[in-house]
């Protein structure tokens, strides 16, 4: 293994913690993350100069390399000097293709800053707006890079006032992204601006950038950019205006370090009690605290098993430390520390608060898992859940060609979900489908690929892409009553459309399950207004925004049975009764119950199935309906294929938002049915001669059009192996 030249130097100064920098690089697909980070490692001496900006050093694996895209996250800690003062750069590049967001959303839990890339000619994109929210959801301090201005002179040929004045138009776009998305106490703060340093300019393929800062004590202007292109002698930018140093020097000065970004971060991301002696720990990066970990990356080495990745927010670690996992409730013995320098780990004697670790030995460590020092497990809170911003919305059936090879496919499908938290793997035992749901066919795709590199000689033979649906309901349905299967049980419930607002307060991470039904109760009467009776009795929040209410009142044996009505709560919402899609933004209500004395009449296999349905029934009888993913698309297209992609998504059932121009093209903004995306790109560039350059992501859900509606669930039952007929009500629920 590798030994650079400076980790000895970078595990010196790691307990200087006003000289460490926590950051990521965060872009749209395609504007320059890469690349700039390759000038970043030649000038730490971890890449030659003469390859930088080609050899995409930190996408090492094969698939990156061959498409030209960060499909992982990559992890390196530089060594950087100025003004006297040497500091570590704890780096870490980040995925731009929307298929792959779920590690960009992971990877910024461990970091305090980001260095947003934007393209000089695209300007700000779909992803950028997706990425800059993110990070201000995180308290994610953000800077801003425009690449690319290199184009601007050589391709658009732009005059030094349109060059201003389209610098000037990103910056003022970007910054009404914080202005829409940051929090009022760091809006103004956080905002971008040339003149105070937090704004870089360059060509990261030439490698030369500078702040205006920098500008002004090399003496270089805008002029002398252009004439060094004119002269086609761009190579003399790189010695006056190297474009680590513009980069590197902002991070330092403008980004915080893990001693200040706690302050602010941790009350974000950490609902425990702040003035506890964890809490206070984690406020001042405290390396003498208790080990406080936030595990953001897993992924299974073929050689050292599970690795776990993730930020220390206070105490340290080392070599067989005894440490606990909230989440997955286990002791572990530490039996490996490492740090990240690209695609190697080098192993150290120990790492403390403010840095970013790699450990051996935790077998159950997932991301988002909360490790602690195993003195404290019974006094730690988990972090926050990580929120994503996009759900898994297409999905493949997988089988073997070979069914003796059965069992290794279904060992590969568990590692790759370790891997990938956004890859949903589900085995229908009914069916005998084996399932993977994930972003986009590009996920699933290099997914696939992936899983044959896992298993070498297993072929896999793969369904075409199936879209994800959700059930849901748009009014209140009757009190319907179902008994358990002995008769001695009986409930009584009502389902209704879960208010909008609150949908939106589960996916921005205001009301999340880890905080527990009570404290979710309080947020939902405080914020969203909720009656005192519905707010004090919440069970359950489920992950498919549904929660579940007791409203009974003096019914004797119901806290013998509430875990059991949870689950089958819990079972209702996996598994819709239209089509078995998962149900979506219902708000259920145990309204009565009679429950039998005798335990032995009222266990497990009485109370969920009853449960379950009088929840089917009530659905059936509250205008259910489904609904569909819908993408939000941006087209980048030549003026004159404008109206070919506006006629082309219109045709697709999708919808107009607005087109503008930015530079040379016009961007095409609107909403498409994830379903009409397949062979899109086909279509696409038959009908503009290949000039439209797209991207899609994500957006919400929406209800399926009526005249769809009934063939699109009697494709899915046909395909599930379900009766043709949506079942009535009446199969479900009883007489009094």
């Amino acid at each position: 293994m590798p030994r650079f030249r400076h980790t000895e130097d970078i595990i010196r100064l790691m307990s200087n913690k006003e000289n460490i920098r926590d950051i990521g690089i965060i872009a749209h697909i395609d504007h320059g993350k890469t690349t700039m980070t390759d000038s970043l490692l030649a000038e730490a001496g971890l890449l030659s100069p003469k390859i930088a900006g080609e050899a995409r050093a930190l996408d090492y694996l094969e698939e990156e390399q061959k498409r030209g895209i960060t499909i992982k996250t990559a992890n390196i800690s530089l060594l950087h000097e100025t003004e006297g003062k040497s500091y570590i750069i704890n780096l870490i590049d980040t995925p731009g293709h929307v298929d792959f967001t779920g590690k960009v959303t992971r990877a910024l839990r461990a970091i305090d800053g980001a260095v947003v890339v934007v393209d000089a000619v695209e300007e700000v994109m779909v992803q950028t707006e997706t990425v800059t929210r993110q990070a201000l959801s995180e308290r994610v301090k953000p800077v801003l890079f425009i690449n690319k201005i290199d184009r601007l002179i050589k391709e658009l040929k732009l005059s030094p006032e349109e060059t201003q004045k389209k610098l000037g138009r990103i910056i003022r776009d970007f910054n009404n992204l914080i202005d829409i998305y940051g929090e009022p106490e760091f809006k103004q703060k956080w905002k971008v601006d040339p003149a105070k340093g937090s704004v870089a300019f360059g060509s990261a393929l030439h490698r030369w950038g500078f702040t205006i800062e920098i500008a002004r004590k090399k003496g270089i202007k805008f002029d002398d950019v252009i004439d060094a292109y004119r002269r086609e002698n761009y190579e003399e930018l790189q010695k006056i205006v190297p474009l680590h140093e513009a980069i590197l020097d902002m991070v330092v000065k403008q980004l915080p370090n893990p001693v200040e970004a706690p302050r602010y971060r941790i009350p974000k991301i950490w609902k425990g009690e702040i003035d506890s002696e964890i809490g206070q720990a984690m406020m001042n990066c405290d390396p003498k605290g208790p080990t406080v970990m936030c595990i953001t990356n897993t992924q299974l080495d073929p050689h050292a098993g599970l690795v776990a990745t993730g930020r220390l927010f206070s105490g340290d670690i080392k070599e067989g430390d005894q440490i606990y996992l909230v989440g997955a409730r286990k002791g572990y013995r530490v039996q490996q520390v490492s740090m990240y320098m690209g695609a190697f780990r080098e192993v150290v004697d120990h790492l403390d608060a403010g840095n970013i670790a790699a450990l051996l030995g935790l077998d159950l460590a997932r991301a988002g898992e909360t490790l602690v020092d195993s003195s404290y497990a019974d006094r730690m809170v988990p972090f926050e859940r990580i929120t994503y911003v996009s759900e898994p919305v297409v999905t493949i059936a997988l089988e073997p060609k070979h069914p003796k090879d059965l069992p290794r496919l279904i060992d590969v499908m568990h590692r790759l979900s370790i891997d990938d938290p956004n890859l949903v793997t589900t085995i229908n035992k009914e069916t005998g489908e084996y399932l993977l749901s994930g972003m986009g066919e590009l996920h699933l795709e290099i997914a696939v690929k992936f899983m044959k590199e896992y298993a070498p000689g297993l072929d896999i033979i793969t369904s075409q892409p199936i879209v994800v649906y959700r059930e849901t309901v748009s009014k209140p349905s009757i009190i319907a009553m179902a008994k358990s299967p002995n008769k001695h049980n009986r409930f009584w419930i009502q389902v209704e459309p879960l208010e909008e607002e609150v949908i939106k307060m589960i996916e921005s991470g205001d009301i999340d399950e880890i905080m527990g039904p009570r404290r979710i109760g309080e947020v939902l009467y405080k914020k969203a207004g909720w009656p005192v009776d519905e707010a004090r009795n919440v069970w359950a929040l489920e992950e498919h925004r549904n929660i579940f209410i007791d409203l009974t009142k003096g019914i004797q044996y119901m806290r013998d049975i509430q875990d059991m009505a949870i689950s089958g709560f819990r079972w209702a919402c996996g598994a819709g009764p239209l089509c078995e899609e998962p149900i979506r933004g219902v708000k259920v209500k145990l309204i009565d119950a009679q429950l039998h004395e005798d335990p032995v009449h009222r266990g497990p296999a009485q109370i969920m199935p009853a449960i379950r349905r009088a929840i089917y029934g009530a659905f059936l009888t509250a205008n259910p309906v489904l609904l569909e993913p819908i993408y939000r698309i941006q087209v980048s297209v030549p003026a004159q294929w404008v109206g070919e992609v506006s006629s082309l998504i219109t045709r697709k059932r999708g919808r107009i938002l607005s087109s503008g121009q930015k530079g040379a093209v016009l961007a095409v903004d609107g909403y498409i049915p994830v379903a009409e995306t397949f062979g899109l790109a086909a279509d696409l560039r038959s009908s503009t001669s290949g000039h439209a350059f797209w991207q899609s992501q994500f957006d919400h859900w929406e209800k399926v059009p009526e005249s769809l509606a009934a063939e699109i669930i009697a494709g899915i039952r046909k395909r599930r192996g379900l009766p043709p007929e949506v079942p009535s009500a009446n199969r479900f629920l009883d007489e009094a």
